[in-house]
């Protein structure tokens, strides 16, 4: 992280009130890598700034600071709390008293923090800073990812490797290239540009995948499955082997895929240090899902009728009723979870939808949380609502348990997915169901997903 007193100093440099913006100093950039049971997740991450440190006559202007993390095309920025870094001085003091030019230096030992409220999750490190010809900073500095999951708190170490200022960020590998000895053929890279039709050990349901790689070998791509998919994932490939990471606070994604002889791919799944599964892939350019819109149905109007849940304040609220006061031709139960970066995608579409249609479309979303705290639930509901920009009623609705979610609901036959997202006219009669999402590093598939949306509301409004 930029500490005020170094930009402060730049600042002056450059011009006293002159604006310091991130171009105008650089990035100070770190490749993250947690350490998952799969071998180093990494990803890019660098710090970003907006605004003046001073303004006329020396008065402070607004001034903001930001993390920023990238997997592939996708930009992640989180605020700086103003807690985020703990500072310990060491210094000044005189490194040689026999020099005549005596040279003194402040070195600071500063403990970062990336914080993932939304999603209840933090990134730690400690990093030395200051100007100390003597004693230089480490490369690497050591850390931790903690990150709940129902009532247990999983912790990751990481390792945070300084890689300097500069003003572009995609100058840098995400993953470090292997040396030539590395024990496989990396004579010459092979081909996982394309679609391909993918099996997952852990499910009998169908899945898709779709890579770009470019001249460099750097690649992209994501999966996509019946209950959404594992948004931005970022690598390289070396010889035969393709290694692919995304982190986005929730998940923490590491793909290995290893070419086979006969053109499939055999590969690894991790995700953080709770889960590993394998999969196999083969080249398919016509490989599809199910229908999205036909995989969840509605069992029991009567059970929606009647359904009740807590709002944010504690007060119990029928769903029709909260529709109802929305008095829009068009409505949306959204089924979700704040834990969940795809209800996120899904819930950022909706707020681009109401912005399009106003007040005749209204929304109601029912949240599925970790655990049964009523208290951390509402404060994570808040937060999911500063997160997407949304401003809709929310009401809490159990355990993100897909079992328990389809008993508590009742009028599906079953839960599948976060998000689901259920479609009503004006007079709450239900026109369509839609399991899982598909959000924007999806392509063709994400827009094909709001155009289908867009006509569906269209039509409700137009009655």
């Amino acid at each position: 992280m930029k500490n005020h007193s170094l930009i402060a100093a730049l600042c002056l440099l450059v011009g006293f009130g002159s604006k310091v913006v991130a171009d105008d100093i650089g990035h100070a950039v770190y490749r993250v890598e947690i350490m998952t049971p799969g071998g180093a997740l990494p990803f890019i991450l660098y710090s970003e700034n907006e605004g003046s440190i001073f303004g006329v006559k020396g008065t402070p202007s607004e001034y903001k600071s930001y993390w920023v993390i990238r997997n592939g095309e996708e930009q992640i920025r989180i605020r700086f709390p103003e807690d985020a870094s703990q500072v310990e001085y060491f210094g000044p003091r005189l490194l040689n008293r026999r020099d005549r030019l005596a040279r003194f230096t402040t070195r600071s030992r500063v403990t970062s923090s990336v914080p993932f409220e939304q999603y209840d999750s933090i990134l730690e490190w400690t990093r030395w800073i200051g100007m100390d010809f003597l004693n230089h900073a480490p490369e690497q500095n050591e850390g931790v990812w903690r990150k709940q999951r129902g009532e247990k708190v999983y912790e990751l170490p990481v390792l945070v490797t300084d890689l300097g200022w500069y003003s572009s960020w995609d100058t840098y590998e995400r993953f470090v290239p292997f040396p030539d000895d590395v024990g496989f053929d990396m004579d010459e890279p092979v081909n996982y540009t394309g679609r391909w039709k993918v099996k997952f050990d852990s499910s009998d349901e169908p899945a898709v995948a779709i890579f770009e790689v470019n001249d460099e070998q750097l690649a992209t791509g994501t999966f996509m499955t019946t209950t959404g998919d594992y948004r931005y994932l970022a690598g390289r490939i070396d010889g035969d082997l393709m290694r692919l990471s995304t982190f986005d606070g929730a998940h923490a994604f590491l793909f290995h895929a290893e070419m086979q002889d006969d053109g499939t791919i055999a590969g690894d799944f991790w995700s953080g240090n709770w889960h590993h599964e394998t999969w196999t892939a083969v080249r398919d350019d016509d490989a599809t899902l199910p229908d999205a819109f036909e995989q969840t149905t509605i069992t029991d109007e009567q059970a929606l009728a009647d359904a009740v849940f807590k709002d944010v304040e504690g007060n119990p609220t029928r769903v029709l009723d909260a529709l109802d006061a929305t008095n829009a031709k068009a409505r949306v139960i959204e089924i979700f979870g704040t834990w969940c970066p795809n209800c996120s995608d899904a819930g950022r579409e909706l707020v681009s939808l109401k912005e399009k249609y106003g007040d005749d479309l209204g929304i109601v979303a029912l949240a599925f949380e970790v655990t049964e705290d009523f208290e951390r639930s509402s404060q994570q509901v808040q937060r999911h609502h500063a997160h997407i920009g949304s401003d809709w009623e929310i009401l809490i609705a159990g355990l993100s348990d897909k079992a328990k979610a389809t008993e508590t609901l009742g009028f599906l036959d079953r839960v599948r997915s976060y998000p689901t997202l259920i479609f009503l006219n004006e007079r709450n009669e239900v026109q369509a169901v839609y399991s899982g999402f598909s959000g924007p590093a999806t392509g063709d598939a994400y827009t094909t997903q709001r155009e289908r949306f867009e006509a569906l509301i269209e039509q409700m409004i137009n009655e």
